[in-house]
């Protein structure tokens, strides 16, 4: 096992190096009513978190904070509706949205009482209306309480969708709609139905409520037929592919444990000239890949105060701070999607799925209305994905981030054509239609090494690569027996 990994730690070392020289050159339904503006009638409350800017941060006995209200901060990267390029020549045919959940509280306690551990930051959708078989029963609601058995209303849970994220994926849906249905009219205005769209979440609360403010953002109420019900997906977590199942497949979680021992051999040293730093706000521990907490765990925090707006220690806006310990982190968590293997068993998965559903669109067209699909999914997933097609920046996704698949059709004129010629061969097919697939991160569209070679992308437009060499690109990484690759853990 040592000698494993010492070999990846290598690997990694390399990949690291490789990476700096190019940069340098089965379903479950939830029907569901569109939920309300989620900050509408949000009220100012004295234990609400502390903001940059704000008035001062009192007290952080028991890692609480009170002050004045906290006002919505737009997600790190908006979608940029002005800005989308519009191909010439080209009909959008299908469009597949993966997205990051929107910002939430940190998964783990650290950093205290630097960083608060209880964020008061949770208001919306905690009130729970009940009823059984059109009997009316009270109304009831939910409130965290904390070990030590007090409770405050609106103090969110660990990894708990914030009313900010709440907000912020509200927003990101209103933007699909600015863009999909008022500036490309690709959708339609009014949902009575829902056969032209699809909704799809993993199974975590922060996810599926991100889900359901983005619908709500696309088709509000007053954009819903009074008989349309928009359908929420979720699968059971042994048939997930929105992310890297390392639940089914025990392969990859073999995998992805070599490579993070990997990324401490390689990277822990990385991190040492910090500690003089950073120590002092770990209890005097040093920062590493594998420390306590480890370094991806104080990174989780540190961006999910920022995105907040809630101040951290000073040493934390620092870049040459916080690239160091991002770089090691990214590197924990991404660098088995520059191998093979790795991109098969997390990846395959779900980008066959995307592949086939591309396919029948062209197969069936108009008798296959799908024409928008939102996943709601999350960091590790965007990352692993752009990974895996080469097009991975190095940087750890934002909240509300998103990755879009576009299908296009380019319809080939007709040659010109005599008026004898249309006479005597008037049964003359048309070309038959191109297809293209373009992939956008972060309003880029981004152009897949694998569609570079001529013939693989439409000509003056790398970003525009032929759907026959995406597919043939994912065929690659499918896995074909999925157990049988699945099975082989290497642990005796």
């Amino acid at each position: 096992m040592r000698l494993r990994v010492a070999i990846l730690s290598l690997v990694l070392v390399h990949l690291h190096l490789v990476t700096a020289a190019s940069a340098s050159n089965s379903s479950t339904s939830h029907n569901l009513f569109p939920t309300p503006s989620v900050l509408t009638g949000l009220e100012t409350d004295e234990d609400l978190m502390p903001l940059r800017g704000g008035s001062g941060v009192a007290g952080t006995t028991g890692g609480d904070s009170k002050v004045g209200a906290y006002n919505y901060r737009p997600p790190q990267v908006p979608l940029d509706v002005k800005g989308y390029p519009v191909p010439h020549g080209l009909s959008l045919e299908q469009v597949h949205v993966y997205v990051r959940h929107g910002e939430r509280t940190p998964v783990g306690v650290r950093l205290a009482p630097f960083i608060p551990e209880h964020w008061t930051m949770c208001k919306t959708r905690r009130q729970f209306p009940n009823a059984k078989d059109g009997e009316e029963l009270p109304r009831s609601k939910r409130v965290v309480e904390k070990k030590d058995g007090t409770s405050t209303e609106g103090l969110c849970l660990l990894g708990e969708l914030s009313d900010i994220g709440r907000q912020s994926t509200y927003n990101f849906g209103a933007a699909l709609r600015s863009l999909y249905i008022d500036r490309l009219g690709f959708l339609a205005d009014t949902l009575h139905n829902d056969d032209s769209v699809y909704f799809r979440s993993t199974n975590m609360p922060r996810t599926i409520e991100s889900l359901e403010q983005v619908i709500h953002g696309l088709y509000p109420t007053t954009k819903c037929a009074a008989d349309a019900l928009p359908t929420l997906l979720v699968r059971n977590g042994r048939d997930e592919n929105l992310l890297g199942n390392t639940l089914s497949c025990k392969r990859l979680e073999y995998l992805q444990i070599g490579f993070a021992q990997a990324a401490a051999a390689a990277y822990n040293q990385t991190l040492e000239p910090l500690d003089e730093k950073i120590s002092k706000y770990l209890d005097g521990r040093p920062i590493r890949v594998d420390g306590k907490p480890r370094a991806s765990g104080v990174l989780d925090t540190v961006k999910a105060a920022i995105a907040h707006g809630v101040k951290v220690p000073h040493e934390f806006e620092d870049k040459s701070v916080t690239d160091v310990i991002e770089q090691a982190v990214v590197n924990e968590w991404f660098a088995g999607y520059k191998t093979q293997e790795v991109r098969r068993l997390g990846m395959g998965p779900l980008l066959s799925d995307l592949s086939q559903k591309l396919q029948r669109k062209v197969d069936r067209g108009a008798n296959d209305p799908l024409k928008l699909l939102v996943h709601s999914t999350h960091d590790t997933a965007l990352a692993a994905m752009c990974n895996t097609l080469d097009v991975f920046d190095e940087k750890w996704p934002a909240f509300t981030a998103s990755i879009t698949f576009e299908l296009f059709k380019k319809i080939q004129p007709e040659e010109n054509r005599s008026f004898l010629q249309t006479v005597f061969s008037p049964f003359q097919t048309s070309p038959a239609p191109e297809y293209f697939v373009r992939m956008r991160y972060q309003n880029r569209s981004l152009a897949l090494p694998v569609c570079a070679d001529e013939g693989k992308h439409l000509p003056g437009s790398p970003e525009l690569c032929t759907l026959a060499a995406f597919r043939d690109r994912v065929k690659e990484l499918t896995p074909v027996d999925w157990e049988r690759e699945c099975g082989s853990t290497g642990w005796s």
